[in-house]
């Protein structure tokens, strides 16, 4: 008779993979399957080992466990997780050489996998690069990208280069696993790591961008301590940022364009806690009829929180970015006389 192995009990004896492989048995399918899907092939194939080893787990472990896990998260207080941190938190473990291509590729253009990536990238800039490598390498490369975007990279590459990669393509049979995993990782290595350096964001836009979604009394008890360390700091920070009260630099175009994207209740809402002379720029540029239906529900709301002023100005601030990355609105750079298109 084959002896049953004991339920495990002890919390301290478990690997960090033991310890995942149990919540994810224990989150299940319905809840656990966006965590699978962040997972690497590698991450999946060691949880799936540890899962398949852990045999019996006692409830009064797995109990433990989740309380070990909340306790942990409660512990840590907010969390703010930013490539710096991310940087300092890898590299108390691992190499510095090996962190830096972590980060570099981390940095880089957006995507799971190597292909996906270098479907984002610029079509010249990926021409520029392959127009130095082999064709058999490029025929490769555009074979694994989606069709529209090699057929751009064709188009920026030399005319006999891009016929000799066509002709290729053409001839090339199934690539063998071991020639891809050599291509990708000199695209990591060469491209994407150099590619991400040259893309490496200011790190004054970066806290920028942090600044534009705090709160207002956050964003002031930050400010008013960086101005005491580092004026310059503070300074070109404030530069770089966009407030609700940089509305005032759209044009009447766009103010009418951002005023028929915001919900009423909110254009409201906002302008009850902004300055007179922006007040007065929205409601020029509405109908009379429409302006005078919107000071009254103003002077109905009576008095209101300033919690909820922030959000309604910080939500017409967002919506104001969301048109002008579409283009269709557009804002005066009030320290120049060149116009900024978001």
């Amino acid at each position: 008779m084959v002896a049953q192995a004991k339920p495990k009990m002890d919390i301290n004896k478990l690997t960090g993979g033991e310890k995942a492989a149990i919540m994810l048995l224990a989150l299940g399918e319905e809840h656990g399957a966006q965590l699978w899907e962040m997972f690497d092939d590698d991450e999946i194939r060691e949880l799936s080992m540890a899962m398949s080893n852990l045999g019996t787990v006692d409830a009064e472990l797995v109990e433990k466990l989740l309380l070990e896990f909340v306790s942990g998260m409660s512990s840590t207080g907010a969390l703010v997780g930013t490539f710096d941190s991310t940087e300092r938190l890898l590299s108390r473990f691992l190499p510095d050489e090996r962190v830096s291509l972590v980060m570099d590729e981390i940095r880089g253009p957006a995507g799971r996998t190597m292909w996906d990536k270098l479907g984002n990238v610029n079509e010249v800039v990926l021409a520029n690069y392959l127009k130095n490598e082999y064709p058999q390498t490029v025929a490769v490369v555009l074979s694994k990208i989606r069709a529209d975007h090699a057929a751009n990279v064709l188009g920026a590459l030399p005319e006999d280069f891009s016929m000799e990669v066509v002709n290729r393509m053409l001839r090339m049979e199934s690539v063998q696993k071991d020639i891809l995993d050599k291509v990708e990782q000199t695209l990591r290595q060469e491209f994407m790591s150099n590619l991400a350096r040259t893309n490496r964001r200011d790190s004054h836009e970066t806290m920028a961008e942090i600044f534009n979604n705090f709160d207002r009394q956050t964003e002031n008890r930050f400010m008013t301590s960086l101005e005491e360390r580092n004026r310059d700091a503070a300074e070109r920070i404030k530069a770089l940022m966009f407030t609700f009260e940089d509305l005032a630099k759209l044009d009447p175009g766009s103010v009418q364009t951002l005023l028929r994207a915001v919900e009423k209740d909110k254009l409201a809402l906002g302008l009850k806690g902004s300055s007179d002379t922006l007040r007065d720029l929205f409601l020029s540029n509405m109908t009379e009829r429409a302006a005078k239906m919107l000071r009254e529900d103003m002077d109905m709301m009576g008095p209101v929180r300033l919690k909820d002023v922030d959000e309604a100005q910080m939500m017409m601030v967002n919506i104001a970015k969301d048109l002008a990355n579409k283009g269709e609105i557009m804002m005066a750079d009030g320290n120049s006389e060149d116009e900024l298109i978001y």
